[in-house]
Order: structure tokens, then sequence, then C-alpha cells
């Protein structure tokens, strides 16, 4: 009897000794949301999170995902235990996952722009009724999603959407001349290449949001988020750390939370959302 319960016992030491071996040795995945093309996340991501785990002491890895529509599919299933998404984003994968903002952009606020080239004549929104329009992605929040619903609700005119897969590619297609117009935003536009935005003009707008969290997956424990999260904010207050953010980018970064994203909750977007199958 007493050789029966010391088996046990060894058995539960051993579990525990395993449960704190794989705590320790547990490495996080990252998701990104592909604004740009694999390349440059990777030129822009890997130094972060490489600061970021050695100053947390949390191992962290990029998770790469080859198109916008696909990354959804992994936030909406849950792939990623931390994640830099577009705000509505957050929206869809708190609902169906539970992720929670950690840290965002506190310097700006997040807007759609749309942009033609320097030579076109288009000069209003209204000039764009039944013209082909680039977008990244059908849910690209400022790029797409808000555009869209401005375009039917604000403008009431109806345009042809062709998606390109990122915002690189938008600004491109409108040099080239294969839309007349595209879809994007301030931050993705400014770091464009010269002789791309130099063929540009930006003329409109959409309102104003919250801009990109880093959130993160309900599974991952709080000592382990709260680690992540103050060495995000600790980098930020860095020489070296603000030039690796400025590239993502994020101005001046700060703590998220979900309320800061109420305003985007009312704007109904439900309707223009497509969800991939």
């Amino acid at each position: 009897m007493i050789k029966g319960k010391m088996i046990v016992l060894c058995l539960i030491f051993s579990g525990c000794i395993l449960t704190i071996a794989y705590a320790k040795d547990q490495t996080y995945t990252v998701g990104v949301v592909p604004q740009f093309d694999a390349r440059k996340i990777q030129r822009i991501w890997q130094p972060i999170l490489k600061a970021v785990s050695k100053s947390s002491g949390v191992r962290l890895k990029l998770k790469g995902s080859p198109n916008i529509p696909k990354f959804e599919k992994e936030f909406n299933t849950g792939k990623f235990d931390f994640a830099y998404m577009n705000p509505y984003h957050l929206i869809v994968a708190d609902k169906y996952q539970g992720y929670e903002p950690l840290v965002r952009d506190v310097g700006r606020k997040l807007f759609g722009v749309l942009v033609v080239r320097k030579d076109s004549p288009i000069k209003r929104v209204e000039d764009l009724d039944g013209k082909t329009i680039a977008f990244p992605s059908p849910n690209a929040l400022g790029a797409a999603l808000i555009p869209r619903a401005e375009f039917s609700r604000k403008f009431k005119i109806n345009v042809n959407p062709r998606y390109v897969k990122s915002h690189s590619s938008v600004y491109l297609n409108v040099v080239l001349g294969q839309t007349d117009a595209g879809g994007g935003v301030q931050k993705t536009f400014e770091q464009q290449p010269s002789k791309i935005k130099d063929s540009l003009r930006i003329f409109y707008q959409t309102t104003k949001v919250a801009p990109h969290p880093i959130a993160v997956h309900p599974r991952v424990g709080k000592v382990d988020r709260e680690k992540v999260m103050n060495a995000f904010l600790k980098l930020g207050t860095t020489d070296k750390g603000k030039v690796m953010l400025a590239k993502v980018p994020i101005k001046r970064i700060g703590k998220a939370t979900m309320s800061d994203y109420d305003p985007l909750r009312a704007m109904k977007l439900e309707e223009f959302y497509v969800k991939e199958k």
C-alpha cells in the first residue's frame, strides 16, 4: 500500500516537473497582419520580437501569413498567441476567440486614404462611381472596410473592387494604371519608396479610429502576458526601440483596452466584413 502511494506521488511529482519545464520552454507565436510583403515584415518584426523576448524572458516566434484573408482565418481559429492586427480584426477576434488588446500606438489615429495617380482627373469620391479600385483585402480596416462602408452610406456610389493582397500592391497597381484608384492608410503610404509616393495623390481621408493593437489570446497566462506587455512598453522608452517600432509603424507605444475601440463598434461595419470560409 505504501509502495503504491509512493508510485502515485512520484508520478504526480514528475508531472509537476514536466509542467514546469513545459512552461519554462514555452515559445509563443506572434502573427502580424501582412500589410507589406513577407520579407519586409521579417525585417521589421524579427528585431522587435528578439528584443522583447530578451527583455521579458518570454520566447516569441514570428508566424507569417501569406495574405490578409489567411491571417484572418488563423486568428479566427486562435492560431496565434499574440497578434498585431487591425482594429476591426480585434473586434472579430474578441468575439470568436476572446483576444484582448495589450498595447497600441497612442501617438496617432488610424485612417484610410484614397489615392490616384497625380495626373488622374479624379478629384472627389463621387468621381469613383463605377470605377475599379484596388484594395489590399475586403477587411483591411482603413484601406478597404471603412472606405467601402463610406462609399455605400455616405456617398451612395458603387465601385468595382480589386483585391491585391497588400498595401504596397495597391499603390503599385494605381501607379501602373491597372486601377483607377486605391485604398490604403496614411502610415503605409508614408513608407512607400519615393518613386511610388511621388507618383500618387491622396484625395480623401476616412473617419479616424484607434490604431492597430498587439493583442493576446486568453490561453496565455497573466504573468507572461504582463511580461510581454511591459517589455513592449520598455522598448518604446529607448532610442533604439523607438526606431524599431517606427518601422511598424508605431509612433508612441502605450497600453490598450477594449474600450479604446468602442467608437469602432458603434460604426456597425458587420455588413461590410467578409468572413473567409
